[in-house]
């Protein structure tokens, strides 16, 4: 990737068009709210009432790379021994669960196709993270008149930043190929060395419909794919129907008790 630069900006080259309209990412949003039953009733029905939400272009990287891994590690086999030890004064026979460890190394190989990394520093991450699955199989070559209506969000993230993270994702899925590839019942790793061929990159942007309330001097955000409807955002509570969660809860383990109580 080197010589992309960081001072041009990189056009995007593909896109998800919106799947879903306002009004469905609408209803889907009230749907997630109506299915928490610790949010305010009052939040969900501002949320019914408030303003439109915003349809949103967001930018991502997507990354491409070959990779051929070797590594060190250990293969575990779980096996069980028989001993006696005291209990009440008396000799108990107990079975203690043991691992028998191996070393082991070997080489394992990996194509990754399409690692998403958001792009953006402005919406929540731990949340659009979370609408994932997007189908990138779907992604059309950009085009503006998709943007008509929508915002399109310009990249915060550059491009070799981004690649930090996607390296992560890579490293993770590398470490899950290494232990099955080491089997037995338990696998330590020691070393894992990589090398990362052929890396490409493409900046696409996904569609996300966004609202943020603001209740009772509090403001939440919600985020909707675009695509499916799959909604995240930040899961506000009700004092009181927790209070009453509470004593309910209190109440029923009470009368459990006397129940026991009664019938010994």
């Amino acid at each position: 990737m080197s010589g992309t630069g960081t001072h041009r900006q990189i056009k995007p080259r593909a896109l998800l068009p919106f799947q879903i309209d306002e009004g469905q990412a609408r209803g889907a949003m009230n749907a997630w709210l109506g299915g928490l039953w610790f949010a305010p009733n009052g939040l969900q029905e501002y949320a019914r009432k408030g303003r439109k939400m915003q349809g949103i272009y967001v930018p991502y990287w997507t990354y491409d790379a070959d990779t051929k891994s070797r590594y060190s590690g250990e293969r575990g086999t779980v096996y069980h021994e028989s001993k006696y030890i005291m209990r009440g004064g008396e000799r108990e026979k107990v079975t203690v669960q043991k691992v028998r460890w191996k070393p082991v190394s070997g080489r394992v190989a990996r194509f990754f196709d399409d690692v998403l990394v958001l792009a953006s520093k402005t919406l929540p991450k731990r949340y659009t993270d979370a609408l994932e699955p997007w189908n990138l199989a779907d992604l059309r070559p950009y085009a503006p008149e998709y943007l008509a209506g929508f915002r399109a969000e310009g990249y915060q993230v550059e491009l070799e930043e981004g690649f930090i993270e996607a390296r992560v994702q890579m490293d993770r899925a590398i470490a899950r190929d290494v232990r099955f590839d080491i089997g037995g019942d338990r696998q330590r790793i020691h070393r894992i060395d990589t090398d990362i061929r052929d890396v490409t990159f493409k900046h696409v942007l996904l569609p996300v419909w966004l609202a943020a309330y603001k209740y009772r001097g509090e403001t939440y955000r919600f985020v909707v794919n675009g695509c499916t409807g799959k909604v995240q955002g930040e899961r506000p509570w009700s004092g009181i129907k927790i209070a009453i969660a509470v004593i309910l809860g209190g109440l029923v383990a009470g009368a459990i008790g006397y129940f026991v109580a009664m019938n010994q």
